[in-house]
């Protein structure tokens, strides 16, 4: 279950970064803002797509490069916040 969760959130993201920023080829580990694809205002726009698409509040001590830097990084922190709040709520 938690798989397939994972691809979905991947596929959700990758749709919202392919969306915005214009690349041919955008592999899961590319680091987007060391390349120079995104840049400061995509990183805002990241997270408020994370924030309402995923029903997850990314907070101050979220906002660090290594949780939106890829496509799998972004995963990870939107896994990672979606268990805290599974954990949370029980």
């Amino acid at each position: 279950m938690l798989a397939a969760e994972q691809l979905r959130v991947r596929a959700a993201v990758r749709a919202f970064v392919l969306s915005a920023i214009n690349v041919m080829n955008l592999g899961d580990d590319d680091d987007l803002f060391e390349s120079g694809l995104a840049n400061s205002l995509f990183a805002i726009q990241l997270m408020t797509f994370i924030e309402k698409s995923f029903g997850i509040e990314v907070g101050v001590d979220d906002l660090d490069i290594e949780n939106f830097k890829s496509l799998n990084a972004t995963t990870a922190f939107v896994m990672s916040k979606r268990a805290q709040l599974r954990s949370d709520a029980s």
